[in-house]
């Protein structure tokens, strides 16, 4: 990439977007464009393709998408999978037709299979069942992923894409009935140690394990794979580490101060029992993460707290 491309951020303002466009700032990207959901509606065929054939991107990060957590997705799959459908289609393709010169795709790891051999290698994709509570949102973005791949072996065109772990951070989703589970406990906790609540009720058993790589790390290593990686298959983007939901809960309690109970809900879902990525292609390729889960927490909390007001979801 040269400093001075246009890069045009799908989902700027999400988690995600606004991640990767601090990111490519820092990193000497001055050209960088974004359009809200009201600005342009990416389901809109006719819309997206009006964007590309005035604004001419020549980078595009390709990271909008409908997101939720088990409730969410358990709740309206159909949704999940048309939407995130209709985006990608309607991105990729322009990308093509317009001849962007690269193109990041971001999908998740709840790609792989429900029982995929622990670390998750980026070969696991495709071989076996997925996880029925977010097999929808898993679904389609597999697809755009396929979509990606068949695009540069059918075109040759440098279309890439990348797996990241479950993220937090700054511009998270604090909805309690679609967010996910970090910042949901964030809330929690939070709004229990403000209301003086002797407990705070938390989904499932505590068992399951779960990674988590903050996002600004997250988004340094989209630009890093922008810069330096050209491949036709995917690449987990991650911390290779990992802890129990109950681990998790015990640190975010701590880092709020919240000193009441943790009460397990075991009627609600656990979701998959176990989902750490294999790392090694990322590491091989020069990039590791630098912010721990600890300081990871302390940051998301205290932006949390800064920004309670106008946080997504609040």
């Amino acid at each position: 990439m040269e400093k001075t491309d246009k890069i045009y951020v799908a989902g700027h303002r999400g988690l995600v977007g606004s991640a990767i466009v601090r990111s490519l700032k820092r990193s000497g990207y001055e050209n960088v464009i974004g359009r809200t959901h009201k600005e342009l509606d990416l389901t809109d065929q006719a819309a997206v393709r009006d964007f590309f054939e005035k604004e001419h991107p020549d980078v595009v990060v390709l990271a909008a998408a409908k997101v939720g957590g088990i409730n969410a997705n358990n709740t309206a799959p159909a949704d999940f999978a048309y939407e995130n459908m209709q985006i990608q289609c309607n991105v990729i393709k322009c990308c093509h037709d317009f001849k962007v010169k690269k193109l990041l795709f971001l999908g998740s790891t709840c790609i792989y299979p429900k029982m995929a051999p622990q670390p998750i290698p980026e070969d696991a994709l495709l071989t076996g069942p997925l996880e029925p509570t977010n097999e929808a949102y898993a679904i389609a973005k597999i697809s755009g992923l396929e979509m990606c791949r068949f695009f540069k072996r059918q075109y040759g065109d440098n279309f890439i894409s990348c797996m990241p772990t479950n993220l937090y951070g700054p511009y998270d989703n604090y909805e309690l009935q679609g967010s996910h589970v970090l910042p949901a406990m964030i809330r929690k906790f939070h709004e229990a140690k403000i209301s003086g609540a002797k407990s705070v009720e938390l989904w499932g058993t505590g068992s399951p394990l779960r990674e988590f790589l903050y996002v600004d790390d997250m988004a340094d290593a989209c630009v890093f794979l922008l810069e330096h990686y050209d491949g036709e298959q995917h690449v987990n983007i991650g911390t290779g580490k990992e802890l129990t939901i109950k681990e998790l809960a015990e640190l975010v309690k701590k880092t709020v101060g919240f000193e009441g109970e943790i009460v397990w809900n075991s009627d609600m879902p656990d979701g998959t029992p176990r989902k750490l990525t294999d790392v090694t292609k990322l590491h091989s390729l020069g990039f590791t993460h630098k912010v721990d889960l600890e300081e990871g927490v302390k940051l998301a909390y205290e932006w949390f707290k800064e920004n309670v007001s106008q946080a997504r979801g609040m």
